[in-house]
């Protein structure tokens, strides 16, 4: 049977999650109204009614927030991928890679931060260790769908390819000039699912 100080104890860790969760969306607020890099710790504590000091008693470094609410994006992205696969509207690599487009075109600051992951390889070993099972996580999902397409390739060694091709899909031409922004996601909506059906004629090929 819990005791007062168990109770006090819960109420405390469940109160210390509450305010991580206040920050880190706070965070992502303010990635998504200016640009990434220039986000800083006292830009986060504005946007999250906090004093900066408040901030640190949470997250030992502007470093580790980061990439918390990356981790908070991921597992956004992948409850998305889970609940259309579950319910049978995932059901080859077209499907799948339009979600992430989509899902990353409409989240920019997501993608904002993991490309400056990608570059970055300055990350302490805790934050990146941390990263690293995000972005495993993410490529799970891949892995899963080519499982479904009945691959007799390498699946790992497919999604890391069909990742790598997306990631440069965005990067190459989410600021397309001259194009309006239905006509650029329009256009990397194309080529997703150009390199998709390529992947999949690739992937049933006997090795």
């Amino acid at each position: 049977m819990p005791t007062d100080a168990t109770t006090l104890a819960s109420l405390k860790k469940e109160e210390r999650k509450a305010r991580q969760h206040i920050i880190i969306s706070a965070a992502e607020r303010a990635y998504g109204k200016k640009p990434f890099e220039t986000v800083s710790m006292r830009d986060i504590a504005k946007e999250a009614g906090m004093a900066v000091s408040s901030i640190y008693r949470y997250f030992p470094d502007q470093q580790t927030l980061f990439v918390e609410a990356f981790v908070s994006g991921t597992q956004e992205i992948i409850a998305r991928m889970n609940e259309r696969i579950e319910r049978g509207e995932i059901t080859d690599l077209v499907d799948f890679g339009l979600l992430f487009i989509d899902f990353l075109i409409e989240n920019d600051h997501y993608f904002r931060m993991m490309t400056h992951f990608m570059l970055d390889g300055s990350l302490n070993e805790k934050p990146l260790e941390k990263l690293n099972l995000a972005a495993r996580s993410v490529l799970d999902q891949f892995e899963r769908v080519f499982g479904q397409c009945g691959t007799k390739q390498t699946p790992r060694f497919l999604s890391h390819a069909y990742f790598a091709a997306l990631n440069g899909i965005l990067i190459s031409f989410r600021n397309y000039p001259g194009r309006s922004t239905s006509e650029v996601r329009h256009h990397m909506e194309e080529l997703a699912k150009t390199v998709a059906l390529s992947l999949e004629c690739y992937a049933r090929q006997t090795p």
